[in-house]
């Protein structure tokens, strides 16, 4: 291994550790509800999902969890509770969907990395990574990349390296 791919491992390492770095600007996942798979995203306008009580609400508990899971990195207020809800109910569910991280795979998203140097965007989707800094752009991978996947782990696919790249000194 070379003094890069060291520097870049620990560097991803530091930054999987302070998710406060990091800012969802959107995304869109599969959730794996108790009855069917919904999809949920989020983007500037707010909060969307496809199950029934979202379409009631404009909250759920896959909402809920997320928000769970994530608020630090969401740099949002929860959503509020709604009239009619069973809040009791949901909360429970929320609170189990939150420890059961399988059930959610990211379609996309994108998010902001506040480096040690400079702000990052890292992108995601159809199980590809992006990441506008330089050390991506010659290597397909970098420490903003790594740390997201760190983060989200079984989430998003894996970054994979092609040949070519990896000789490049990876």
């Amino acid at each position: 291994m070379d003094t890069n791919t060291i520097s870049r491992i620990q560097k991803a390492k530091q930054y999987a550790n302070e998710p406060h770095r990091v800012t969802f600007e959107n995304f869109e996942l599969q959730f794996k509800g108790d009855n069917d798979t919904y999809t949920t995203m989020l983007g500037a306008e707010g909060w969307h999902c496809s199950c029934p009580g979202f379409q009631k609400y404009a909250i759920c508990p896959h909402i809920m969890a997320l928000e769970k899971i994530f608020s630090v990195m969401l740099k949002r207020d929860p959503t509020p509770y709604a009239s009619g809800q069973n809040i009791v109910s949901d909360v429970k569910k929320a609170t189990r969907y939150a420890e059961e991280t399988e059930r959610i795979r990211f379609v996309a998203f994108s998010a902001r990395i506040d480096g040690d140097n400079s702000v990052h965007r890292v992108q995601y989707s159809d199980n590809s990574w992006q990441c506008d800094c330089e050390h991506f752009q010659q290597r397909d991978i970098c420490a903003h990349t790594d740390a997201m996947e760190r983060l989200l782990g079984d989430m998003v696919a894996p970054i994979v390296l092609t040949p070519a790249k990896e000789e490049v000194g990876e």
